[in-house]
């Protein structure tokens, strides 16, 4: 059987910049998605965003005037009932505190559970972001044109976007976009709107941070072990090196995970919520009030600064090593 050889021009529609980017980064998670440990992630991490929405809602129908909390204490004599009706008294009196301070303490449990679920994604595709291309001198192919490195930066960094997208930042802003609509009052859409700006401030510096470290550590090795080695030593062992109250500040400091806890204390101000609590509430249990007041003084943060410092070193450095293997070997 005889072939021709068509030399023709080619008459297809050449595909754009962004869609050299968009398959990096949509290859990237297709990978990711397929493995079962990711997929119990999302799991895990969208169920957290349902109790998010779970708690605001049941909280907006418990101090609601005729809410169920009313009704259920009814059941239990007139104590219940004038004990119900105070509580719905005190969140209209004092919604900043009250609300405000529901949503703060929800939203810090969350960054919690969405930053050690994205550590945990990330360890799974740090050795595939750069070091397999590198180990298979794929760099050479990968970056002559039409793709630059310019395409292949933005492709990597999509794909650690996606994950904390995936992993926190979704179910952050679905638990909080459903207990808006199902709450009962326009003053919990007003008073969780601050939290929810310090959370997503949080989520995104954490996500600056994250993905340099990322990026720099897969960079640095032509090794998938030693990737991941490091990759652990950096989030684990140099985290339970940096709870040490006797190691030297320069050491603490050297953990991004207990940095980036720092950052958190500062930026969502658990501290503050405690306290006005404690202070400006008028609780009959003095006891339990200066319990909020000592929790929250435990909750400050203590190296805010400190913490910062060291995480725009972390993230300058990492940055200069993944430029500087972003090159054909």
């Amino acid at each position: 059987m005889e072939t021709s050889l068509d030399l023709s021009r080619w008459q297809e529609k050449p595909h754009g910049v962004a869609y050299r980017r968009w398959v990096i980064l949509s290859t990237g998670l297709r990978q990711l998605l397929k493995t079962r440990i990711f997929r119990l992630l999302l799991i895990l991490a969208w169920t957290t965003g349902l109790l998010m929405a779970t708690t605001g809602f049941l909280f907006s129908q418990s101090v609601a005037s005729g809410g169920w909390l009313e009704t259920f204490a009814a059941n239990f004599g007139v104590r219940a009932q004038a004990a119900a009706t105070a509580l719905g008294a005190l969140v209209l009196l004092f919604p900043d505190v009250c609300i405000g301070g529901l949503f703060t303490l929800i939203f810090w449990l969350q960054s919690y559970v969405g930053l050690s679920l994205s550590l945990i994604g990330l360890t799974l595709i740090v050795p595939r972001l750069v070091t397999r291309d590198r180990a298979n001198n794929a760099l050479t192919i990968y970056l002559s044109r039409p793709l630059t490195s310019t395409d292949y930066l933005l492709g990597k960094l999509g794909i650690i976007v996606g994950i904390l997208v995936l992993l926190w930042t979704g179910p952050l802003l679905a638990g909080w976009v459903l207990s808006m609509a199902l709450s009962s009052d326009s003053d919990f859409l007003f008073y969780s709107s601050k939290p929810l700006l310090h959370a997503l401030t949080f989520n995104g510096l954490s996500l600056v941070v994250l993905a340099a470290i990322a990026l720099g550590v897969s960079a640095i090795n032509r090794s998938s072990r030693n990737t991941i080695i490091l990759w652990i030593s950096l989030t684990l062992i140099a985290g339970v090196i940096a709870q040490n109250q006797n190691a030297p500040d320069w050491l603490k400091r050297s953990s991004f995970t207990r940095d980036l806890a720092e950052v958190r204390q500062n930026i969502f101000r658990l501290d503050e919520a405690f306290i006005q609590a404690g202070s400006e509430l008028p609780l009959v249990n003095r006891s339990f009030a200066n319990s909020l007041i000592r929790s929250g003084q435990k909750a400050r943060a203590t190296d805010a600064d400190g913490a910062l410092t060291s995480l725009g070193i972390m993230v300058v450095l990492s940055s200069f090593v993944f430029l500087r293997k972003l090159r054909p070997e």
